[in-house]
This record gives C-alpha cells, sequence and structure tokens, in this order.
C-alpha cells in the first residue's frame, strides 16, 4: 500500500500510543489551525468511544485485553515459576470461559426448547377447542 493511503492509521496509531492527552491535543490544534479538523477529530474521538470512562489508552478494553493476552503468552518475563503460573492461569481461565461459554449455549438451547414446546401445546389446545365440522361448513 502506498503512504499516502496508510497514514490515517499510523496517525491513529501513533496518538493511541500517546494517550488520550494526545488526542486531546490534536483537536484542539485541528480547531485553531483549521476548525473543520479539530470538528472531525472531535466526532472521531466521541464515535470510536477514545474518551469515554471505560476506554483504555490502546483503544477498546477489548481490543487492550485480546492483545496483552496474546502477549502474554509470547513474551516470557524471565521468572520461570511466574512464568508456569502465568501460563496455568491463562489456560484455566481460558477453560472456565469455554465451559461458560457451553454453559450459555445449553442454557439458550434449552430455553428455545422451552418455548417451542410451549407454542406446541398452545397451537394444539386451540386445535382441539375450535374444532372445524365437515358438517358445519356444508350447512
Amino acid at each position: 500500500m502506498s503512504t499516502v493511503a496508510t497514514w490515517p492509521s499510523q496517525a491513529e496509531n501513533w496518538l493511541d500510543e500517546r494517550g488520550k492527552g494526545a488526542w486531546i491535543a490534536a483537536m484542539v490544534l485541528g480547531f485553531i489551525f483549521f476548525w473543520p479538523v479539530g470538528l472531525a477529530l472531535l466526532f472521531y474521538m466521541i464515535w470510536s468511544k477514545r474518551m469515554s470512562s471505560f476506554a483504555c489508552s490502546r483503544r477498546s478494553n477489548y481490543h487492550s485485553h485480546r492483545h496483552s493476552h496474546r502477549h502474554a503468552r509470547r513474551y516470557s518475563s524471565g521468572n520461570s515459576a511466574f512464568d508456569n503460573y502465568k501460563t496455568e492461569t491463562l489456560r484455566r481461565l481460558e477453560d472456565e470461559q469455554d465451559a461458560f461459554n457451553a454453559f450459555l449455549t445449553r442454557l439458550r438451547d434449552a430455553k428455545d426448547k422451552t418455548e417451542f414446546d410451549t407454542f406446541m401445546d398452545e397451537r394444539a389446545t386451540e386445535a382441539k377447542v375450535t374444532p372445524e365440522e365437515p358438517e358445519q361448513k356444508a350447512k
């Protein structure tokens, strides 16, 4: 890709590395030099939730969590006991997350089955209450 096409993402990454203060400074400078740029940065920061209290200094919590989780396995601290503990804890947490996701799936399936069974019972009850007799149609 050309550098002209990638400069917005490079600028975004550069500002993300420096935190909220850099985003605010860029917005203020945008308002000072050319107000539409400052306004565009303000809308972008609101839209991307860069200024929310839940956002980390590097993008969203989800992105940071996934980013740190991925790098936690790759990098060693130099302390083998800690690295073993960290690896075992991450494995255990992943197993718990998988078990919880499986539980949620079973719960959703049970709810769907219950709703379907209720629907079928109501339908059968309605069919018994109002049976259409062929003799009534002929009259």
